[in-house]
């Protein structure tokens, strides 16, 4: 059977660390092979099934592939059910949450504004900048010279944003609303 998950493992935890990938001899040491010829065959292996390539300069360098995580299967968040071993698909985090990387920022949150709608303080929001938003969506908005994250909402009097938390008032720009970005996603790290 063959160990190439095993060596793919090791370099993407070798990858998250250090932000490049190890050259030939390190890979060796990396996942304990001796011999440069045995190394030569995992990478061509690797790049065969589309995790590696070679970039300009001969450098290996990862590709879209090697970024993939896994999704096993769905998760009960209410009463358990028996374990599955189905056929698991893969997801790159990047290509699910960003379709326009030049136009994506991520922002943290500070403050409680927004606990409703499931942005705790500390999460990220990704935000795409310049998309058209509608009433009812999550924005990143300017609102007199200040950012703020808020539900975009409009009335007869035009528009305005609304907090996440009851605890919070409605705001109405002075001088100026603009929508800086969409909310198109957010996450949390717990550990």
């Amino acid at each position: 059977m063959s160990k190439d998950p095993e060596y793919l493992a090791k370099l993407q935890d070798y990858y998250a660390e250090h932000r490049i990938l190890p050259s030939f001899s390190g890979m060796g040491a990396l996942v304990g092979m001796k011999s440069k010829s045995a190394v030569s065959a995992m990478v061509g292996r690797l790049i065969e099934a589309g995790y590696l390539a070679y970039a300009p300069d001969r450098r290996i360098q990862p590709e879209r592939r090697f970024f993939e995580r896994e999704i096993a299967d769905t998760i009960q968040a209410g009463l358990p059910r028996p374990a599955n071993d189905s056929q698991s698909e893969v997801c790159s985090i990047d290509e699910y949450l960003i379709d326009s990387p030049s136009r994506t920022v991520l922002l943290a949150i500070k403050g409680d504004s927004m606990i409703d709608a499931g942005l705790m303080p500390g999460d990220k929001v990704i935000v795409k900048k310049g998309a058209p938003a509608k009433p009812g969506d999550i924005v990143v908005a300017i609102v007199d010279n200040e950012f703020t994250v808020k539900y975009l909402e409009q009335d007869k009097t035009g528009f305005y944003l609304r907090p996440g938390n009851k605890a919070f008032p409605n705001i109405r720009a002075q001088d100026h609303l603009e929508v800086f970005g969409l909310v198109v996603g957010s996450f949390r790290k717990y550990v």
